[in-house]
């Protein structure tokens, strides 16, 4: 831990500890890519190679899926669950999903506005990414998205920093905080040279190491005065997907950096304090090996869930097995639903869509929800379950 009032260690590879007007250091760091460059040593082509291998089979399970983008769907909200709670927030998956079905509920955790701006954040960049190059304007405006309307919407939700921000324990100062970011002045440069180096090739870099190197930067440099985790680990995402090393951005290491939080947290100091970008990048390279083993793992289960209940209804439905088909495959679009979407799905009466909700409430298949005699609305637990958040 740096103490901001006396001098930190040298490590002119990364940036340096600058002292300012009030008598603390301030870390200003040093454009990409880092001098000397990466050394890549054996360990680190081993894991850059088993990287590149688990995310290949990532890209080849996900097409088998019927619908990848209901993948995607799932995995997005569960990413925006598990980022979310590294910064503190108690809302479940099951929680935005309930709430994306219009059940409202006094239990829920009133934070969950920040998860679902989590997801329209991801949404917004993906889709700007289709039409304008990844830059400053694009993280201002992911920021403003991510922010508005909840906790933090206060400290300029889109705007770079005017006033210096440190990181450190409940009630620090920018005296005795574990790292103080650029002050003010110093954000903007840092965030162009940022964007010059995922913009301008100029390095003859592995994508992996680069997408490594730029979170890393993104978090040290800190630009905005809250939100910079859940807004550094969102670029991960649209890196992979803007350099097409994934066909479709399935790969979210939240989860991996919440269940390693403090090596996370130790291997970007590491890289501030002693220009040990190697580590770090090591650390980032096992995460999307370890990340890309598990989605693909799901994916797999995916499929074979929706074989055991497709192989259940045409078993046990009789005449309704072709409407009971469709609702199968409407559950992974929307995984809680009620009486009148089925009526509307298939074009039948009330009473017939309330029957066949119940044929697949007794096969286990659904179950419900409110507690409510009207307005029920009914879970596909088997398949949020494989989305669980371990």
């Amino acid at each position: 831990m740096n103490d901001g009032a006396t001098p930190p260690p040298p490590s002119a590879r990364a940036g340096q500890y600058v002292p300012q007007p009030e008598g603390y250091y301030a870390f200003i760091p040093a454009p990409l890519p880092p001098k000397p460059p990466i050394l890549a040593d054996g360990e680190m082509q081993a894991l850059l190679s088993k990287a590149d291998r688990a995310l290949g089979r990532l890209d080849g399970s996900i097409q088998t899926l019927p619908d990848p983008d209901l993948f995607i769907f799932m995995y997005v909200r569960k990413e925006a669950v598990l980022s979310s709670r590294i910064e503190g927030t108690e809302s479940s998956l099951d929680d935005v999903l309930e709430v994306e079905a219009k059940i409202f509920d006094r239990r829920h955790p009133r934070d969950v506005g920040e998860v679902l701006n989590y997801i329209a954040a991801m949404d917004h960049g993906l889709e700007r990414l289709r039409s304008q190059p990844f830059g400053v304007e694009l993280i201002q405006e992911i920021h403003e998205r991510l922010m508005r309307g909840v906790r933090g919407t206060d400290k300029q939700p889109g705007k770079i920093r005017q006033r210096q921000n440190w990181i450190g324990p409940p009630g620090c100062t920018r005296f005795d905080a574990t790292f103080v970011p650029p002050p003010p002045s110093e954000v903007l440069p840092a965030l162009t040279d940022l964007e010059r180096f995922l913009t301008k090739g100029m390095a003859p870099i592995p994508p992996l190491i680069e997408v490594g190197l730029a979170h890393a930067q993104f978090e040290t440099i800190h630009p905005f005065l809250d939100g910079n985790g859940r807004v550094g680990r969102l670029l991960i995402a649209l890196l992979l997907g803007q350099r097409e090393i994934l066909i479709r951005p399935v790969l979210y290491l939240s989860n991996y950096f919440r269940r390693h939080q403090q090596s996370y947290y130790d291997h970007l100091q590491g890289v501030r304090d002693n220009g040990d970008w190697e580590a770090w990048l090591k650390f980032f390279l096992g995460g999307v090996a370890t990340v890309s083993n598990e989605a693909t793992e799901t994916a797999r289960k995916i499929v074979a869930l929706r074989e055991e209940h497709r192989a259940f209804i045409v078993r046990e439905f009789g005449r309704a097995v072709g409407n009971g088909l469709i609702v199968l495959e409407h559950l992974f679009e929307k995984p809680i639903i009620q009486v009148k979407e089925v009526e509307e799905l298939l074009g039948i009466t009330y009473a017939g869509a309330n029957s066949l909700v119940r044929r697949l409430v007794e096969a286990g298949l659904l179950g419900e929800v409110t507690g409510h005699a009207r307005n029920r609305r009914f879970r596909y637990g088997a398949y949020i379950s494989l989305f669980a958040e371990t």
